[in-house]
């Protein structure tokens, strides 16, 4: 019986080994999707592997107000990761719930209600988190959803210097949106942001959950930008594809974020995978490795697709594609045709998102698949 959320693809994938995805056939393809940007430094990576695989054969789980070696070394990890003074650790057990943590906090921590999301934005499906998602599709059935929610046009300063007053407990965004249509921001309107949630005292979020963890070219987005906010929130690679999220905040959040809980916050295993895939990103360079590529593929799609394409953005490996014809067609010819993996972000965007540790190898192929399938 298949699962009734999920329209499944007309591939079952049975292994994986850094860039590639193998399917029950032997079929070999180019994952430059990473499951939503869920396998950075690969798929099973040796050092994650062992890391989990070791802690599994000791001890499956404890509740996190039991002290555990690997969530420990996991706060430590995290807080001395965080950019700037981000660096208090609430662990949980996706996006989604990343920034419900993120929400609650804030409001707690302010005593305020007004919550401030952009358009175009998307930052879950729970129904705190939904409530600060853009598009109505998500939304579709499932109100009244969470209140005191204001949008407004994203990239634009001045309605965010209108919209943010002493009523406002937080503004979320991401610093380039994923789902949204790989929309980049500009410096210079995340540091309005910052501006104006400091003078209002209201909590400045960032949404680095696609965007963190090395994808962007510097392990947090923010960092670019030289924007450190009150809170960030991150998951998806986080523990290399295990289900986990983590919420990172300054004091002053974290010192009043009120009653707040998890029962599988920080299980030992998904604990020792995320320290061993952030061990990974940080000695292998990946960051910076994801600068150089992404900088490589999008040149190369320029210079040989041009005028065939509306628009190429992004920033180190999360890149969107802007085609003058629907994204599924050329998505699904990818994969059937050239055996490469790729996503949408809209009807007419292609997002790529591969593995942080592919090759020039690797990306010249897509560009050569992308050049057919396009061109």
């Amino acid at each position: 019986m298949s699962g009734f959320v999920f329209s499944e693809k007309p591939i079952e994938i049975a292994s994986g080994d850094g860039a590639t995805l193998t399917d029950t056939n032997g079929t070999e393809y180019l994952d430059f999707g990473a499951s939503y940007a869920c396998t950075p430094v690969g798929h099973c990576h040796p050092e994650v592997v062992d890391a989990a695989t070791s802690q599994l054969e000791e001890l499956m789980y404890v509740q996190a107000s039991y002290p555990h070696a690997a969530r420990t070394a996991l706060y430590e990890q995290l807080s001395a990761a965080g950019p700037g003074d981000v660096d208090e650790v609430w662990l949980c057990n996706s996006g989604t719930e990343a920034n419900e943590a993120a929400l609650k906090f804030a409001r707690h921590a302010t005593g305020r209600e007004k919550i401030i999301a952009t358009t175009q934005g998307f930052h879950g499906r729970t129904m705190g988190a939904l409530a600060t998602t853009w598009k109505q599709k998500y939304k579709q059935g499932f109100e009244p959803l969470a209140g005191g929610v204001e949008f407004v046009e994203y990239g634009d300063a001045d309605a965010m210097r209108e919209a943010v007053d002493d009523e406002t407990a937080a503004v979320i965004l991401e610093p380039l949106q994923g789902e949204g249509g790989i929309n980049p921001a500009a410096t210079e309107y995340l540091r309005t942001v910052r501006e104006v949630t400091e003078e209002e005292g209201a909590a400045m979020v960032l949404d680095e959950i696609q965007t963190g963890l090395g994808r962007t070219g510097t392990l947090w987005a923010a960092e670019k930008h030289d924007v450190v906010p009150d809170v960030l929130t991150t998951a998806k690679g986080l523990a290399s594809g295990l289900p986990i999220g983590a919420t990172l905040c300054r004091d002053w959040v974290a010192e009043d974020a009120g009653n707040h809980g998890s029962t599988f916050s920080g299980g030992p295993v998904v604990s020792a995978a995320a320290g061993a895939t952030l061990d990974v990103i940080e000695r292998e360079g990946l960051p910076e490795h994801a600068a150089e590529t992404g900088a490589y593929i999008r040149d190369q799609i320029d210079e040989r697709l041009g005028d065939d394409v509306r628009d190429v953005r992004g920033d180190g490996l999360m890149i969107g594609i802007e085609v003058k014809r629907g994204s599924n067609r050329l998505l699904r010819d990818l994969a059937i045709d050239h055996q490469v993996l790729a996503l949408p972000a809209g009807r007419t965007v292609l997002r790529l998102l591969p593995p942080l540790t592919i090759e020039r190898e690797h990306a010249d192929a897509v560009v050569d698949a992308l050049a057919e399938v396009i061109g």
